[in-house]
C-alpha cells in the first residue's frame, strides 16, 4: 500500500519541491481539503482554546458535534453553553462521540454528566460511545475500570459547530482548559471540512454503544446493558461488540474513498489531509503517509529540520526508523519531563508511568548516540503545568518557516498506532512570496505563526535529563507488562 504513495524515480529537490510533490501524492489518495490561510487560527493558550469552543458553541445555528476521549466531571459551564445553544435554535443538533470505557466510570462520570440533556432534548442530542475491542474475554471482566482504557480509546478530538471546527490533542476538561499545554488549531467557515468531520462521527456511531436515560430506553440488543442510572444501548444485534475489526475497517476505508476528490485542487491556498489511524483495524494512514513523506525527502539536499513532540515520548519503532536512518534531516525533538507528565505523583501503579517514559527515552538515545544520527532530545518543563502537545513541523534548510505540519490526536507512539483510534491532519502550506510582499501574504503568516508555535513550545525546553534519574526496579517489568505502550 505504501508504494502508491512513493516517488517513481530519484532527482535532487528542496523541500519545498518534495514537499509540495508530496502533497500532491497524498490528494490522490486521501481526501484533500483547500483552506484558504486567512481561515486558519493557531490557537495559543489552554485559555483561548476554551474560549473558542464557547464562542463557537454559542453562535451555532443548526449542528454542534464534539468529539473527546472524555468531558471531565466539573465541566458545567460547557454544558450550560449546550444547553443554551439548544434553547435558543429548537432545530439545532448536537452529536458527541466519546470513549466508552474512559466515560462510564463509576461515580460522576462522563455519561451521566451528559444525561440530563438526553432527557431534556430527545431526539437532538447524541452521544455515542466507542470501546476498543482489544479487550475481551475474561481480561474485559478482571481489569478494574481505572485501567480498562490501556487496552485501547477513542482518541480522536474534533470539536465543531456549524462550519467552524477545532481540532488539536486537548481534551474537554479543566486542566486542559487551564494549565495543560497542548496544540489547537482553529479552521473558520469551511462547510466542505465540516461536513467530513461530522460524517466521520456519524460513521463512527455505527460501531459504538449509545448512551440512553435507563428510564424509558429499550436495548437495541443482547449486548445492550444498564449501568447505574442509564442504558448502554448496542445498536447492531448481528455484530458483537469484541468482533466489530472487519465491520470497523471497511467502514472508515469506505468513509475515505466517498471524500476523496476527483480532481485535487492545485489552488494556493493550504492542502489538509486527514489521516485515520487504527492500527487493530488494519487502517494505518498516519503511517503510510510518514513514511511517503520520508521517502520523498531522502534527496533533500538543504538539510530540512524536523520538529517533534509528544507529551507521552515512546515513538513507534517504525517512526523511529525513518527519523534514525534520515541522515540528511535535522531533528529536535520535545517530550515532557517527569514533572511534566500527567501522571506524575498519581495514586497506585500509575506513579510509576514517568519512570517508564524515562525508560523508553534512555533506549532511544543509546539508538541516536550509536548510529551517530543528527537529532537532539530535550524535555519540555514549566512550573504548575503539564504537556500534552503532539505533532511535527517541517522547515526548510533550518532557516525559514515551516511549510508542513501535522496536528490532531496522535501521540505518535506505540499506542496511537496500535491500539488507539486517531484522526489527524497533514497541513501543507505553499510557500508564499519570501520577498518583501510576506508581511501581507497569508501564507507567509501562517508558516510565521507556525514558527512562533514551535518557538513557544520550546522555550520551555532544556537539556534532556533522562541518565541522571531514579528508575525504581519494578517499573521495567510494569512496562513489560504492558509490553512498551505506555
Amino acid at each position: 500500500m505504501l508504494t502508491t504513495l512513493r516517488r517513481a524515480g530519484r532527482r535532487a529537490l528542496s523541500t519545498k519541491a518534495a514537499v509540495s510533490d508530496f502533497s500532491q501524492a497524498l490528494a490522490r489518495r486521501q481526501p484533500t481539503f483547500p483552506v484558504p490561510a486567512n481561515n486558519i487560527r493557531i490557537l495559543a493558550e489552554p485559555r483561548e482554546f476554551y474560549t473558542s469552543i464557547l464562542d463557537i458553541i454559542g453562535r451555532a445555528q443548526r449542528r454542534i458535534f464534539l468529539s473527546s476521549l472524555y468531558i471531565g466531571s466539573s465541566e458545567t459551564e460547557l454544558l450550560q453553553a449546550l444547553q443554551n445553544a439548544l434553547e435558543r435554535k429548537p432545530g439545532l443538533e448536537v452529536t458527541i462521540q466519546l470513549d466508552l470505557n474512559r466515560s462510564t466510570r463509576p461515580g460522576k462520570s462522563s455519561a451521566r454528566l451528559l444525561l440530563p440533556l438526553l432527557q431534556a432534548y430527545p431526539g437532538r442530542v447524541h452521544v455515542n460511545l466507542f470501546r476498543s475491542p482489544h479487550l475481551n474475554g475474561i481480561m474485559a471482566k478482571l481489569v478494574p475500570p481505572r485501567f480498562n482504557e490501556g487496552w485501547g480509546t477513542w482518541h480522536a478530538k474534533i470539536y465543531g459547530a456549524d462550519d467552524d471546527i477545532i481540532i488539536g490533542g486537548a481534551n474537554l476538561s479543566k486542566v486542559y482548559f487551564t494549565n495543560r499545554r497542548d496544540r489547537y488549531i482553529h479552521l473558520q467557515q469551511n462547510s466542505r471540512l465540516a461536513d467530513y468531520c461530522l460524517d466521520f462521527l456519524k460513521t463512527v456511531s455505527t460501531f459504538s454503544f449509545r448512551l440512553l436515560p435507563s428510564n424509558d430506553a429499550q436495548p437495541s440488543s443482547q449486548y445492550s446493558y444498564p449501568q447505574e442510572d442509564y442504558l448502554v444501548d448496542w445498536p447492531d444485534s448481528q455484530t458483537h461488540p469484541h468482533q466489530i475489526h472487519t465491520k470497523v475497517e471497511s467502514a472508515f476505508k469506505t468513509f475515505q474513498a466517498s471524500h476523496l476528490s476527483a480532481t485535487p485542487s492545485e489552488s494556493n491556498d493550504v492542502h489538509l489531509h486527514p489521516l485515520i489511524q487504527g492500527g487493530q483495524f488494519n487502517v494505518r494512514e498516519e503511517e503510510e503517509t510518514l513514511h511517503s513523506l520520508f521517502d520523498y525527502l531522502k534527496t533533500d539536499e538543504t538539510r530540512p529540520l524536523l520538529d517533534l513532540t509528544s507529551g507521552y515520548f515512546n515513538l513507534y519503532k517504525p517512526y523511529q526508523k525513518l527519523v534514525l536512518d534520515a541522515k540528511n534531516i535535522n531533528t529536535r525533538i520535545v517530550a515532557a519531563s517527569p514533572l511534566a507528565n500527567g501522571f506524575y505523583g498519581s495514586r497506585g501503579i500509575s506513579n510509576r508511568i514517568p519512570e517508564g517514559y524515562t525508560i523508553l527515552e534512555r533506549r532511544f538515545m543509546k539508538e541516536v548516540r550509536r548510529r551517530g544520527s543528527s537529532v537532539e532530545l530535550n524535555e519540555w518543563e514549566q512550573e504548575g503545568w503539564t504537556y500534552h502537545a503532539k505533532g511535527l513541523w517541517l522547515t526548510p534548510n533550518g532557516s525559514q518557516d515551516p511549510v508542513l505540519t501535522l496536528f490532531g490526536s496522535t501521540n505518535l507512539n506505540a499506542r496511537s498506532a496500535d491500539i488507539d483510534t486517531e484522526l489527524s491532519f497533514m497541513m501543507v502550506v505553499p510557500p508564499g512570496k519570501e520577498a518583501e510582499e510576506k508581511d501581507s501574504d497569508a501564507n507567509m503568516v501562517l508558516r510565521r505563526r507556525l514558527a512562533e508555535e514551535v518557538a513557544s513550545i520550546r522555550a520551555h525546553a532544556r537539556e534532556w535529563r533522562g541518565e541522571e534519574r531514579t528508575v525504581r526496579p519494578l517499573t521495567p517489568f510494569m512496562l513489560a507488562l504492558v509490553k512498551d505502550k505506555l
